[in-house]
């Protein structure tokens, strides 16, 4: 590996630490979303900035440091927002997401520290044609999809999404199933699928092994990058699939397109709440009925009570060993599996 850069976990599909490429500063108008940049960091931010790398793990950064990430773009409603496309000709852009999302910072909540700031330095290219993620793309035969989704979703991002795909990937393992993990849209970190790759998933797929720094990109586009994802976990012949939608279903991130092409093989839904009432809202928009509702707004006897009166579906806290005896009943009703 070459240590001249530091490669961001978005990197991890291509060959960029192994072969050598050039460095080669394009005009705006060539750049384009999923594109390899070179990046020097000119303000850390905080003390606490970290880059995740390609093999999950977060490192220490300093000013100086020269990074490799891809160009994207980030609208997160609770965090921050930010695209290349607003990049000006200072060349300078900001690290939207550990994972080495890079775009210009348009709003972050006050709540948040200030992002590590960096400045273009080229695009990473080799034969004169600029690298992207598209490039390093695997091929995969396509075939209907037909295996059985668990599928967690949220009211917002940091709503419990992960942690509860987490023990139910822990669940089914320990039932003898072969189990894959997936998260389909959302904003490219390793963090979330290797959660599930720690208790035991036979092999975990995201948008990013599908080309995509982010999931926000237009709808055709994302229809495709989909049945990619899909044909990747049934290449796999899973028992079942543990998916993620990452964000909020009505951020542009496409989550209500995830939904509609896993729709037929979903056996079972599990909804991380941020508040009682967000669960309301999620069953309106997508036209579902979860069959357990978890997260935050569960982790009260106060919260779990208003969820069940207000929607009529039941709230576990998925963290309190005694609700996973039910969490068992209900997977093995949907799933028609002995766990």
């Amino acid at each position: 590996m070459d240590y001249k850069y530091i490669y961001t976990a978005l990197t991890r599909t291509s060959d960029l630490a192994d072969n050598p490429f050039e460095v080669k500063k394009l005009d705006k108008e060539k750049w384009a979303t999923g594109d390899y940049v070179v990046c020097k960091l000119t303000d850390v931010g905080t003390n606490d900035a970290k880059l995740e790398l390609t093999n999950g793990r977060l490192r220490g950064v300093m000013e100086g440091d020269v990074l490799v990430g891809a160009l994207g773009i980030r609208h997160a409603t609770l965090e921050a927002t930010g695209t290349w496309k607003e990049v000006g000709e200072d060349g300078i852009l900001h690290v939207l997401s550990w994972g080495g999302l890079l775009g210009k910072l348009t709003s972050r909540s006050i709540f948040m520290p200030r992002f590590m700031e960096i400045r273009y330095l080229g695009h990473a290219c080799r034969g004169g044609k600029n690298l992207t993620m598209e490039d390093f793309v695997k091929p995969v035969e396509h075939k209907k999809f037909e295996t059985p989704v668990i599928l967690f979703i949220g009211t917002s991002m940091s709503s419990g999404k992960t942690t509860s795909a987490r023990i139910v990937t822990g669940i089914l393992k320990a039932a003898g199933l072969k189990v894959v993990g997936a998260k389909i849209t959302g904003t490219g970190r390793q963090k979330d699928i290797l959660a599930v790759k720690d208790v035991g998933a036979d092999a975990v797929f995201d948008f990013v092994d599908a080309g995509l720094p982010s999931s926000i990109c237009p709808p055709e586009e994302y229809s495709k990058k989909l049945e990619y994802m899909l044909d990747r976990i049934s290449a796999e012949a899973p028992d079942v699939a543990v998916i993620e939608i990452g964000a909020s279903p009505l951020e542009p991130y496409n989550g209500e397109l995830a939904y509609q092409g896993i729709k037929a093989q979903v056996k079972c839904v599990v909804l991380s709440a941020s508040d009682p009432y967000a669960v309301m809202g999620i069953m309106d928009a997508f036209h579902l009925k979860p069959d357990i509702v978890t997260g935050i707004s569960s982790n009260t006897l106060g919260g779990r009570e208003l969820v069940e009166k207000l929607c009529g579906v039941p709230a576990l806290n998925l963290l309190d060993v005694e609700s996973i005896p039910r969490v068992k009943s209900i997977l093995r009703q949907r799933l028609g599996k002995d766990i």
